[in-house]
């Protein structure tokens, strides 16, 4: 008999989240073909590259064989993969990733894990965060997301797992064993095929049994390094951190608009609100931006983007405010048609402030302090405001009484 002793692991909270698409690519195909949708759908011919949940409901794996999935499902709708689409699809989620922190490890194309540690004055508890982040995504790409909430990495990817499909689910510090120990081996990394069968052989079904043994008896089943690596596992121990890979390239915020029509009245006071967003996050990273961008998306889920290059960096709210204002009235043709579902702005091509290329003409180093021009003055006086007294202290006229959407966590890169 194998008997659990639950001790607490160390303490900490749970701010990790690890977020995850739901069959990604057959999640992509049931969007864009409204046909396809609550209908078994396998991507990929002579291998499943991937299988909606109704498919997989009948047996169909991602990995099996075609021609296996069609006998345990023989209505399914086979249909070729589009790796451009699920490109880009992949790339619209990780904005919205990246909107919410700026601690985001991309593991593969469909999920990342997400640091939202310490966002808790500006933008809620974990769970507010996730639920706003499966929302976004649902709003603003079109697809299901199940996201898993915890203290460590690992645990955070057992709980999306376990949460599948288009869930959330929260592990507390306090009941991490109680969550973890119940569930099969097959659930720890690293447990495959060959591992699981000589845990199996060896009596071994659940994380809590496996966490019984000594390190030294179950190196001794599944190998030295398999064993320490299971062993910490089984004791959610795992001090891995969140790892993002270099400096963030871009400043965004974007904000759905829902079905309704708007007028361009009410698209561009949108858009300033976002600009004023952007251009506050961009100074308090102490960074400036030389290229603005306008992201478009519309109700059959086609993009559109305008962007435009400025002849000098800045971080100015009005000089950002006047470019998106010019791509605008660019793109006023194709949103007259109707259909426009969201609108974005993003700020690219960055460089740390004052180490950008002045421009002609510019005061010559007399060791005089130059005069801060007025509008420099009046970013700083509303950043520190917005900063005391929260984002909405100080708002536009043409924003008042109108939804503003959801805010977004402001932190330096």
């Amino acid at each position: 008999m194998f008997v659990s002793t639950f001790e607490r692991p160390t303490a900490g909270e749970a701010t990790i989240l690890h977020a995850d698409l739901d069959a990604f690519y057959a999640s992509v195909e049931q969007r864009d073909d409204p046909s396809l949708r609550g209908r078994p759908v396998i991507v990929g011919g002579g291998v499943v590259l991937a299988a909606s949940y109704e498919a997989k409901a009948y047996g169909v794996r991602t990995a099996s064989g075609g021609a296996q999935a069609l006998r345990l499902c023989p209505h399914a709708v086979v249909v070729r993969p589009r790796m451009s689409a699920y490109a880009e699809a992949s790339r619209a989620v990780f904005e919205v990733f990246r909107d919410t922190t700026p601690l985001v490890e991309g593991i593969s194309i469909d999920e990342a894990f997400l640091d939202v540690g310490g966002l808790s004055r500006l933008a809620g508890s974990p769970v507010e965060i996730a639920t706003r982040l499966r929302r976004e995504v649902r709003e603003q790409v079109g697809l299901p997301i199940t996201v898993g909430i915890a203290r460590t990495k690992f645990l955070a990817k057992v709980a999306s797992a376990v949460g599948k499909p288009d869930g959330l689910l929260l592990v507390p510090p306090d009941r991490e064993l109680a969550f973890l120990h119940p569930l099969p081996v097959e659930r720890l990394w690293g447990v495959g095929k060959v591992t699981s069968g000589k845990l199996h052989a060896y009596g071994i079904d659940t994380v809590g049994q496996m966490a019984t043994l000594p390190e030294r008896e179950l190196a001794a089943v599944v190998g030295q390094a398999a064993g320490r690596h299971l062993h910490a596992l089984a004791w959610a121990r795992d001090p891995r951190r969140v790892q993002t890979t270099g400096r963030r390239r871009s400043i965004g915020a974007q904000h759905a608009l829902g079905r309704r029509p708007r007028s361009f009245e009410e698209i561009d006071a949108t858009l300033a609100g976002l600009v004023d967003r952007v251009a506050g996050r961009l100074r308090r990273a102490g960074r400036v931006c030389r290229t603005v961008v306008l992201r478009l998306r519309f109700d059959d889920f086609t993009r559109a983007t305008r962007s435009h290059t400025l002849v000098q960096a800045t971080a100015r709210t009005e000089v950002i405010l006047v470019a998106v204002r010019t791509l605008l009235a660019d793109a006023r043709p194709i949103i007259a048609d109707g259909g426009l579902t969201l609108v974005g702005v993003a700020l690219t091509n960055l460089d740390e402030m004052g180490g950008e290329q002045l421009s002609l003409p510019f005061e010559p180093d007399t060791g005089v302090t130059a005069e801060v021009p007025h509008g420099v003055r009046l970013d700083g006086a509303l950043d520190a405001v917005r900063d005391r007294f929260g984002p909405v202290a100080v708002t536009r006229a043409a924003l008042l009484g109108k939804d503003r959407g959801e805010s977004l966590p402001i932190l330096p890169d």
